[in-house]
C-alpha cells in the first residue's frame, strides 16, 4: 500500500455516503489520513498529488462477512483445513476485499483467532486489508447453527455471560447470537428458535457492560423477536420478519442487515450440483420470502446496514457490490439508498469513523470510472481505492 501522503481528488460527481444529494464537480483534499476539506474544482491545493475520477464514494463496508470462508459451495469441506490454513484463507481474502473497494468489514464468527490476529497484523501493517471489527466466535445453543464451524456452544443465561466474556478476553470487538436454526448447518431449521430470550439478554447485557455491540443470526418470525426483545443491536438475515416484528424494530432502532447475496447466490447455482442438497432446499423455501419481507421493512423505515455474508457459498468477499446492486434491483432502494446502506449506515452499525466523506473522517475512498446515477455497476471494479488517506490498490488498465 502506498504511503499515506496529501492527495487532491478531483471528482466529477462526489456521494458523501448520506442521504444528500451528490456533488458535482468538487475536490476532495487529504492529509494525514484524513480529509482536510471539500473545495471547488479550480482551488489549488498546495503541494498534493493530484488524482481524478468520474465518480468517488466512500470505500465500501462490508457489516457480515466471514474472512476464513472463500465462497466454497460446501463449507463444511473448509472445517478439514488445519487452523493455520485458515488463517492464511482469511489473509488472502482480506486481500481481495481491500482491491474490491471494501475498506472495512465486520467479521461475524472465526472458528478461531484468525479475524482478530489479523485485524491487529492489519493495524500495524504486517498485512494489507481492510480494517476489520471481529467477533471472534459465535455463540450457538448446544448442536444449532453453527456448532460445526466452531461456534461457543452456551447453555443459560450465565454461560452466555462467561461465553461473551470469553470473545471480550481474546480481543472480540462484537459479538453474535444464533437466535434461530440456519441455511448452512445440516438438520437446523431456518425457522425454529435456538438461543432463547432469557440468554440472549443476559449475553447483550454483558455485551454492552463493555462497550460490545451484539449481532444476532435470527431468520424466524420468533427469534427474531426474541432477539430484538432481548436487546440486539442489528438482525442479520431477518428474512421470515412481520408486521409486529417491523414494529420491534422501530421500537428498539437495531438495524437490520439483510444479507441478500447469501441467499441469491445459493439460488442462483442450485443447478451447479456442488451444493449439499439441503442448503439449495432450505434457500429455495427463504427466497421469495426473503425479497417480500426485507422490501417491506425498508420501506417501513427499518434502518438497513449493508452486509453480505461474504464467503458462504458462490458469495464471494471481492463481489460485495452485487448486495448493494441487490438492495437497488430485488428491494427497490434507490443507487445512492443502497450505496449509503454500505457506507453510512453500516459504519454507524459497527460504530466506526469510516462511512462518510466529511471534514475530519478517514479518507477510505473509491475512485470509479462512471457515474452510479447512470451506471449502477460502477462499484464493480474501483480504479482507485484508497484507505487511510494512502493509494491501497490502482486497477491495471488495457
Amino acid at each position: 500500500m502506498t504511503a499515506s501522503a496529501r492527495l487532491s481528488i478531483r471528482c466529477g460527481r462526489l456521494y458523501d455516503g448520506t442521504a444528500a444529494p451528490p456533488q458535482s464537480n468538487v475536490t476532495v483534499i487529504i492529509d494525514g489520513g484524513r480529509i482536510e476539506r471539500i473545495a471547488a474544482n479550480d482551488e489549488p491545493a498546495a503541494e498534493a498529488r493530484t488524482l481524478e475520477a468520474r465518480a468517488v464514494t466512500p470505500g465500501l463496508i462490508n457489516a457480515h462477512v466471514h474472512l476464513e470462508f472463500s465462497g466454497e459451495p460446501d463449507v463444511g469441506v473448509v472445517m478439514l483445513a488445519p487452523a493455520s490454513a485458515k488463517t492464511l484463507i482469511a489473509a488472502a481474502n482480506a486481500r481481495r476485499s481491500l482491491e474490491a473497494g471494501i475498506t472495512t468489514v465486520r467479521d461475524l464468527h472465526s472458528g478461531d483467532r484468525n479475524a482478530i490476529d489479523l485485524r491487529d497484523a492489519i493495524a500495524t501493517g504486517v498485512h494489507v486489508g481492510p480494517t476489520i471489527v471481529p467477533a471472534g466466535r459465535a455463540l450457538c445453543m448446544t448442536g444449532g447453527h453453527g456448532h460445526f464451524i466452531g461456534g461457543r456452544e452456551t447453555d443459560g443465561p450465565w454461560e452466555a455471560r462467561k461465553a461473551v466474556r470469553e470473545q471480550l478476553k481474546a480481543g472480540a470487538q462484537c459479538i453474535k447470537l444464533i437466535a434461530t436454526g440456519g441455511v448452512l448447518t445440516k438438520g437446523a431449521i431456518p425457522g425454529q428458535d435456538q438461543l432463547s430470550e432469557e440468554e440472549m439478554r443476559a449475553a447483550v447485557i454483558e455485551a454492552h457492560t463493555h462497550g460490545m455491540r451484539v449481532a444476532a443470526h435470527a431468520i424466524g418470525t420468533n427469534g427474531i423477536k426474541n432477539a430484538l426483545r432481548a436487546g440486539v443491536d442489528s438482525i442479520e438475515h431477518g428474512h421470515l420478519l412481520d408486521a409486529e416484528t417491523i414494529e420491534l424494530f422501530q421500537r428498539t432502532n437495531a438495524y437490520l442487515v439483510p444479507t441478500i447475496a447469501a441467499v441469491r447466490c445459493i439460488y442462483e447455482h442450485a443447478a451447479d450440483g456442488r451444493q449439499p442438497d439441503f442448503v439449495i432446499r432450505k434457500a429455495n423455501a427463504l427466497y421469495e420470502a426473503m425479497r417480500e419481507n426485507i422490501g417491506r421493512a425498508f420501506r417501513a423505515g427499518v434502518a438497513i446496514a449493508g452486509g453480505s455474508d461474504a464467503g458462504t457459498p458462490y458469495n464471494y468477499h471481492a463481489k460485495y457490490a452485487y448486495e448493494v446492486e441487490l438492495m437497488h434491483t430485488l428491494i427497490g432502494m434507490s443507487p445512492q439508498a443502497a450505496l449509503q446502506a454500505a457506507t453510512e449506515t453500516a459504519g454507524r452499525l459497527l460504530d466506526v469513523e469510516a462511512g462518510v466523506i466529511a471534514v475530519g473522517r478517514p479518507a477510505d475512498l473509491l475512485l470509479l470510472d462512471a457515474d452510479l446515477e447512470t451506471d449502477t455497476l460502477a462499484l464493480r471494479a474501483p480504479r482507485t481505492v484508497i484507505k487511510s488517506g494512502a493509494i491501497a490498490f490502482t486497477r491495471p488498465t488495457g
